[in-house]
């Protein structure tokens, strides 16, 4: 079996060990990024919906810097959201912040009834440069 190419980014390893999973993964050139929530270092959620979309997007930078990308490098973006109906137009313009320019990744938006206390999550999938 070969062993898993794991990035942890600074400062957060016991909280994902505590929580047993990776939060991201080399393998064949591509960079897989567990969900990120707007959690703070030790695990709780930040309050509010703006500040959690603005931490899951720093916690996601974190990991992507440890392995040497950007966001610009994302291919692919998976965002869950608790009650989309009601959240979705203000996430996605503070989202913006982080986007950066077309060519944009692809995108798929996926309403949830519950992530763990949070209401927003995002997962990609990035080329390592």
């Amino acid at each position: 079996m070969t062993t898993r190419d794991v990035v942890f980014p600074a400062g957060r390893q016991a909280l994902y060990e505590r929580n047993r999973y990776s939060p991201a993964i080399r393998s064949n050139g591509l960079l897989f990024v567990s969900g990120q929530v707007g959690s703070r270092e030790d695990g709780s959620p930040e309050p509010g919906l703006d500040a959690q979309v603005r931490r899951a997007f720093a916690n996601l930078n974190a990991i992507l810097a440890a392995a040497g990308c950007t966001f610009e490098d994302v291919m692919d973006v998976t965002i869950f959201m608790v009650d989309p109906q009601a959240n979705f137009e203000r996430a996605w313009q503070v989202a913006a912040d982080y986007w950066g320019a077309a060519p944009y990744p692809t995108v798929t938006a996926v309403g949830v009834t519950w992530l763990y206390g949070f209401d927003f999550e995002i997962k990609v999938v990035a080329r390592l440069p």
